[in-house]
């Protein structure tokens, strides 16, 4: 007896080749989507390219004149019109550095003016300008005021003024090299028992170191502490 075999129907196989085409269809689709992807990407990049090269000259350009030229005139005209003050408005005695007027530096000695307190590092250390950073209600504030007002008042037992408040307490920089008029004046007697000079010698100097309001109306007055002690050891015949 012969086997049986089955011949698929049409109606079977319509089914099977609609399929096939239909996957093929879409990997065509899928092609050409994928080529035009790459084709527009390739576009956008030509779009691109013109507008590299301007960007990237102008950014040469401001680089050049922002970044050299002008620190390098900048530096040219300030060494011209004001050398001093462009280098640090530093201080020479007898041909040796000795300050800067624009930062302060520590001074207990009792013939000599002494600045505010300082918590920049060990005292007007410039690479580490800092305030104490301590609020009002802080002990450690009150502690640090009252040793103040006893270092003062041993150097001064005879002086029952009241202290002036930048003599106890701290700058924001730690770096202030000037004092008020009334911390200076309060200091005066002190400094001219000291020294043996008279207590007018002493104002007398205070005076003329005596900085006014920037433009009249800025800030307030001010006396640079190290330029009054240089003057005083001056005067002194003190090297």
């Amino acid at each position: 007896m012969q086997p049986t075999h089955s011949i698929p129907s049409s109606n079977e196989t319509q089914p099977t080749a609609s399929m096939n085409a239909e996957h093929s269809l879409i990997n065509h689709n899928d092609s050409d989507n994928g080529k035009d992807n790459e084709s527009t990407k390739i576009d956008q990049a030509a779009n691109r390219m013109p507008m590299l090269k301007p960007a990237l000259s102008l950014f040469i350009i401001l680089a050049i004149t922002l970044g050299l030229c002008y620190p390098l005139l900048m530096t040219g005209v300030a060494q011209v019109t004001m050398p001093n003050k462009a280098n640090g408005s530093m201080i020479e005695q007898n041909g040796s550095l000795v300050g800067s007027t624009l930062i302060g530096q520590t001074f207990d000695q009792p013939e000599y003016l002494w600045t505010r307190p300082s918590a920049a590092g060990d005292g007007y250390d410039a690479a580490q300008s800092s305030g104490s950073n301590l609020g009002p209600l802080n002990p450690e504030l009150v502690t640090n005021v009252e040793m103040q007002v006893q270092k003062l008042k041993a150097a001064d037992p005879q002086n029952t003024a009241p202290i002036p408040l930048d003599l106890v307490t701290m700058s924001g920089s730690g770096l202030d090299p000037h004092i008020s008029p009334a911390a200076a004046e309060w200091q005066v007697n002190r400094v001219a028992r000291i020294r043996g000079i008279s207590s007018e010698q002493v104002q007398k100097m205070i005076d003329a170191h005596t900085e006014g309001r920037q433009l009249y109306w800025l800030g307030e007055p001010r006396v640079n502490v190290l330029a009054v002690n240089l003057a005083l050891d001056e005067m002194s015949g003190t090297n």
